[in-house]
């Protein structure tokens, strides 16, 4: 992580963060227990206690320009070990919402949460084929695991057509209920 000029610090950035996570990050000091029961450490750029020092010293763009809060799978591993009972993992899901709201989602997971959240929208539920379709379009990797589907496809294991649900209405409000409240806060 690079060191920060003091002056530089964005106060709007830690508010914004600890509001929306309702945590208090200053409460962190550094343990370290949310590092070292990781199981996604070994393949972050920057530590998960590296993350919260970048938001206590107000370092938006090394915490919006790091992979680790998008690599994150939200185990709660780093919750259940802090000492000071501060919510990490919903610190790091607080980063990426943040990152999306501001464009900086330079990440394929972000075309991979797209694209499954398009196929519950419009399906009901997740629909496997039409997830890698949309994944393949968004990221332009067209043959990205392409040799994989000769061997599944005639198992059974990704259907050619979606399953929809009885409840896809309901679903379907929950989309625009959601899109309602961004409308709102813009």
């Amino acid at each position: 992580m690079d060191s920060i000029n003091l002056r530089a610090r964005d106060e709007a950035f830690i508010r914004e963060v600890e509001k929306e996570s309702g945590q208090n990050i200053s409460t962190c000091y550094q343990c370290g227990n949310c590092t070292a029961g990781c199981p996604c450490g070994p393949v972050y750029d920057l530590q998960v206690n590296q993350i919260m020092r970048a938001i206590q010293l107000g370092d938006k763009k090394t915490v919006l320009e790091a992979a680790s809060p998008w690599l994150c799978v939200s185990c709660s591993t780093c919750s259940a070990r802090c000492p000071n009972d501060i919510d990490v993992a919903r610190v790091m899901d607080t980063v990426r919402h943040i990152g999306r709201r501001e464009g900086k989602t330079k990440y394929v997971i972000n075309a991979f949460w797209d694209s499954f959240l398009q196929t519950v929208r419009f399906c009901g539920r997740s629909y496997e084929l039409g997830i890698m379709a949309l994944f393949m379009l968004r990221t332009g990797r067209f043959y990205t695991d392409l040799d994989l589907a000769p061997r599944m496809l005639p198992k059974k294991k990704m259907p050619y057509l979606p399953h929809l649900i009885r409840g896809k209405a309901a679903v379907s409000r929950i989309f625009k209920r959601f899109n309602d409240m961004q409308q709102y806060d813009d």
